[in-house]
């Protein structure tokens, strides 16, 4: 996901008729679409929201039928795989522009991401329906998720300087990188084990599953996650073209299309979710994407430059303050609510980005 300020500042970069692509097979579908007739551009729209809906309906289906058959939770299912696989586009993504010499792209891409998963995906689930929270696991991830936000913007201070930050910026080195990655490691294998030991609870609380091989199940997991990445990258492109058709100003689609794009995912998946009564599945979607955010997005994004990612101004006086404080308001938000998430919060989730949004709008009106 690809914060507003970054949304707006690509499209001052690139002409309407230039898509900001990582890749020649994004180009190319951007490039087709645009001289699509109407009728074919609107199919295209049409299948690529059906594929979508039904996508992340299976998707969930398949990731609640793993919890079933291995006994571990939804909420770990939702935080390890789930969550891995709707975060490794973000990464190409991140690498390759990184790769590319954009790599404040690349960093905006995981803060952005943590922004809005949190605020406006959760917030959403969460006036859908309301999202149970099984308090040992959500805290125990919790916690990670919220240290590795701020563990992020402690790497790229400037410790020489600290107090410069809000005028000169600073720097995730390379090092930090390779530290990211390693907590990765740990942390995967860390749920791993705590996966173990949650199954030996949930199994006595699930009925029998079909007979069904449970590599199956992971095999058509990966299968939907798939889809819905698949999808998400047609539609957006897709209506990006049809609003440029009907001149709908750039500063609307970047505040709408691009500015959520690559979070689509989570998003479709966190709403199939609620929709379904598997609340825990979409906060621990929610979770192990925002954590995995900063420990493989940027960790990988960063291991890959010798300079380093570097983090403007912006970064410390919008970016990192709206990012913590949307997880120090999702921690209260876990202390006070117990064991459900309800739609109060969900409001309250949805304010603190709303805001956000606001003022990365007015930042860059005043720039």
């Amino acid at each position: 996901m690809i914060s507003v300020l970054d949304a707006f500042q690509g499209l001052k970069h690139h002409p309407p008729t230039d898509p900001c692509a990582t890749d020649l097979m994004e180009e190319m579908l951007y490039n087709w679409l645009e001289t699509a007739p109407w009728p074919l551009l609107l199919l295209v729209i049409g299948v690529a929201i059906a594929v979508l809906g039904k996508s992340a309906d299976w998707l969930v289906e398949e990731a609640v039928t793993l919890s079933e058959k291995s006994g571990v939770p939804k909420v770990i299912i939702g935080a390890t795989v789930v969550s891995l696989g709707t975060t490794v586009p973000e990464t190409a993504v991140s690498v390759l522009a990184a790769l590319n010499g954009d790599p404040d792209l690349a960093l905006g891409n995981a803060v952005g991401s943590i922004i809005c998963d949190t605020g406006l995906i959760l917030g959403i689930a969460c006036l859908i329906a309301p999202l149970q929270l099984p308090p040992g696991v959500v805290n125990r991830q919790g916690w990670i998720q919220l240290g590795a936000g701020a563990l992020l913007v402690l790497l790229c201070i400037n410790w020489a300087a600290p107090a410069t930050v809000f005028e000169s910026g600073g720097t995730l080195p390379q090092w930090g990188g390779w530290v990211f990655l390693g907590l990765l490691a740990a942390y995967l294998v860390l749920s791993i084990r705590w996966s173990r030991g949650e199954k030996a609870i949930h199994l006595e609380e699930v009925e029998a599953s079909p007979n069904e091989p449970i590599l199956w199940s992971v095999v058509k997991l990966i299968l939907s996650i798939g889809l819905v990445i698949l999808s998400s990258h047609i539609l957006i492109p897709a209506v990006q073209v049809a609003a440029e058709r009907l001149q709908i100003p750039q500063s609307i689609i970047a505040a709408t299309l691009v500015a959520f794009g690559t979070s689509l995912p989570e998003l479709v998946t966190a709403v199939t979710a609620a929709r379904h009564g598997h609340g825990d599945l979409a906060v621990g979607n929610v979770v192990g994407a925002d954590i995995l955010n900063v420990l493989f997005v940027a960790g990988a994004a960063a291991s890959v430059t010798s300079a380093g990612l570097p983090a403007d101004p912006h970064f410390f006086v919008i970016l990192f303050p709206t990012m913590l404080a949307v997880l120090i308001v999702f921690r209260i938000g876990i202390f006070f609510s117990h064991d459900t998430l309800k739609f109060r919060f969900g409001l309250v989730l949805l304010a603190c980005y709303l805001t956000f949004l606001a003022i990365n709008i007015t930042h860059l009106q005043n720039h």
